[in-house]
């Protein structure tokens, strides 16, 4: 699955259902976003199983503030619609690959459990 356009009318379905959701928050000024674009692209065809969204902070401004986007690139990982990583900086595809496994691991009824726990 190649990577889908965000905006603030599609971001919060795209987040809120089940699996795997990468965003990737760039802007076309940014070099490490056009550097790391390619890669997030790769990903996205290598793993169809998993949601590669990307948000234009130029474009969606609002919606780059509501989710706290303070550096750019920005990636953010949610796995059925619960933020799991959300970090700035261009990632390898070696680093970007491992992120992936690790949030394919992750037994998400122990981090509910850990949500659920904090949310008191």
């Amino acid at each position: 699955m190649a990577t889908i356009d965000l905006t603030a009318e599609t971001f919060a379905g795209t987040i809120e259902g089940d699996g795997i959701v990468l965003i990737d928050f760039w802007a076309a000024w940014c070099g490490p976003c056009r550097m790391f674009a390619p890669v997030f692209e790769k990903a996205s065809e290598e793993h169809p199983d998993i949601v590669f969204g990307k948000v234009d902070t130029e474009a969606e401004q609002a919606l780059a503030a509501q989710a706290q986007i303070s550096s750019i690139p920005t990636l953010m990982a949610f796995r059925d619609g619960i933020l799991l990583y959300a970090q700035p900086g261009a990632l390898p595809a070696p680093a970007l690959d491992d992120l992936i496994g690790q949030v394919k691991e992750l037994d998400m009824d122990a981090v509910r459990a850990e949500v659920a726990k904090q949310n008191r």
